[in-house]
């Protein structure tokens, strides 16, 4: 596939995350990946912000201007993803126990991911969003709960929520209500209409 960047230098995308690089790659963009060096717990924390919106904004700027002050010129995306059921904010899982719990507190319930995007350059920050998606999940019994995360094994500790959607995370699911790419952590047609906007596409 032809790559449609049109910038002489690569994207440079903050973050490890292999499905936010599968979907710039699937949407032709020429990127790198170079991960934030950054502490995100301590981030939050000294923000003093509580709403899971503005932390997932937050912390996709903060990893951005960071990555972006080790690559001068360069623009750099960065993205970050957090979710709230009934006031609670929820971290990636420690452990398969911290999954287990994880899972027992969303079954049957509702809860919100929040995906942000910010792209900065020469550390200014040029664009920023952030969207939600609402994840209802079935009731979930302990045998249920058991054997997921004996399918999943430690990939259920790599997601907020214990779960991939795009993988057998589907099975925790009766509804979804939201963009298919905010729920896999990036607002992506929200960011490929700032490039386009911007001059840098081809497309």
């Amino acid at each position: 596939m032809t790559a449609i960047w049109l910038e002489p230098k690569p994207l440079i995308l903050a973050s490890q995350s292999q499905v936010r690089q599968a979907l710039l790659a699937n949407a032709g963009l020429s990127f790198e990946t170079v991960p934030a060096e950054i502490d995100e717990r301590a981030i939050q924390r000294n923000s003093g912000l509580t709403k899971s919106d503005e932390i997932a904004v937050r912390l996709a700027c903060e990893k951005a201007r960071e990555v972006s002050s080790r690559a001068p010129g360069r623009y750099v995306i960065g993205a970050d993803q957090t979710l709230e059921c009934d006031g609670r904010p929820f971290d990636k899982p420690a452990g398969r126990a911290g999954a287990t719990e994880h899972l027992r507190a969303l079954s049957g319930r509702t809860h919100t991911l929040h995906a942000a995007v910010a792209i900065v350059r020469d550390g200014k920050l040029l664009f920023e969003n952030v969207s939600a998606a609402r994840m209802t999940m079935r009731e979930l019994s302990e045998d249920a709960i058991e054997a997921y995360l004996n399918a999943v094994g430690d990939a259920a500790t790599a997601s907020v929520g214990a779960y991939q959607l795009e993988k057998l995370g589907v099975h925790l699911f009766s509804r979804i209500d939201g963009d298919h790419f905010t729920i896999l952590g990036l607002p992506l047609l929200p960011l490929l209409a700032f490039l386009r906007g911007q001059g840098l596409l081809s497309l």
